[in-house]
């Protein structure tokens, strides 16, 4: 954890707040960002959570006590201001996103069509999950939370936890199935 701003678990009244506020945008401003994006589906309702969120940890940052990691709690009060925001917007339909990312260093550019290809199929299809399946597997998959952290954000036990990432893998492999037996 050392990491991951360690520091912060110290913090006394006096110390320079904007310097700490700076070092947690710099670190996980794009992931508060994409956890919003994803929860909302827009990106001009991402960026006022993202201010939020900061805004937020920027006053509460003496009560942080270290009981999670810093990403952790930060994505828990992203994931409160994102549900806050959403039981009272009328915004309840579920839209793709289009943001893509490449972990090949140069592929042809017919590699790069097929991962796009592939992507899109992949994250359409969990798109069509539940919101309670799809958080478990974007907060595994692409933030590597751990399933303690996973409960704790979520206001759920680790068993529960457990069970919808069971439960949406299962679903992802039935909705995943047709398409590959195309191939």
């Amino acid at each position: 954890m050392s990491n991951d701003l360690e520091y912060l678990k110290h913090l006394v009244k006096g110390y320079d707040r904007d310097l700490v506020l700076r070092d947690l945008m710099n670190k996980f401003g794009d992931d508060v960002w994409n956890f919003a994006f994803f929860l909302t589906h827009r990106p001009d309702v991402a960026d006022d959570l993202s201010q939020e969120v900061f805004l937020a940890a920027y006053k509460g940052m003496y009560a942080f006590r270290g009981e999670c990691s810093v990403k952790s709690w930060l994505l828990t009060i992203t994931r409160n201001k994102a549900l806050h925001y959403l039981q009272g917007a009328f915004l309840r339909k579920v839209t793709l996103t289009d943001r893509l990312y490449s972990k090949s260093v140069s592929p042809a550019a017919e590699q790069v069509l097929f991962d796009r290809i592939e992507n899109l199929n992949l994250w359409g299809t969990v798109m069509t999950l539940p919101r309670k399946y799809r958080e478990v597997l974007v907060l595994d998959y692409h933030y590597g939370l751990k399933l303690n952290e996973i409960a704790k954000l979520l206001g759920v036990s680790v068993g529960t936890v457990k069970s919808r990432s069971y439960r949406a893998k299962k679903k992802m492999n039935e909705l995943l199935a047709p398409n590959q037996e195309e191939e």
